[in-house]
């Protein structure tokens, strides 16, 4: 959890920098997130659509909910929901986000490969596994 809060403080910051140092070096490291054009992979993809966000909103706070953390060796994944509230156009915003995190371990550091962000399908009743299209 110490990489996660130290990647909602650089996101808060809007520090391109220091949120790009938690990926790992070289371009193995990908993003998917909530938008349907936000499907990159290697460092310039990644820092734009960060660089995008920012523009978009400043992010205040966040919120962390539900988490699951699997450590096996020298990797790890991280599944979280989260609450990130934002700024947008004047406004108070929270945006309720699903994410998991691929991590590895060099030296003594947990290094992000890749992240997933996702939002809950609305049109899904709860308890079923597929949108139905009724509401």
């Amino acid at each position: 959890m110490e990489t996660l809060e130290e990647y909602a403080e650089a996101y808060c910051d809007k520090d391109l920098d220091r949120l790009m140092a938690l990926f790992v070096d070289g371009e193995g490291l990908s993003l998917i997130g909530t938008g349907a054009d936000e499907l990159c992979s290697g460092r310039a993809q990644v820092a734009s659509i960060f660089e995008r966000n920012f523009r978009d909103a400043t992010a205040k706070r966040f919120v962390w909910k539900w988490q699951d953390i699997a450590v096996h060796g020298t990797s790890a994944t991280v599944a979280v929901t989260l609450d990130i509230h934002l700024e947008l156009d004047g406004d108070d915003v929270t945006v309720p986000v699903r994410w998991t995190v691929s991590l590895v371990k060099i030296d003594d550091n947990w290094k992000w490969v890749h992240r997933h962000a996702s939002a809950a399908a609305g049109s899904q009743n709860k308890g079923s596994a597929y949108p139905t299209g009724e509401s």
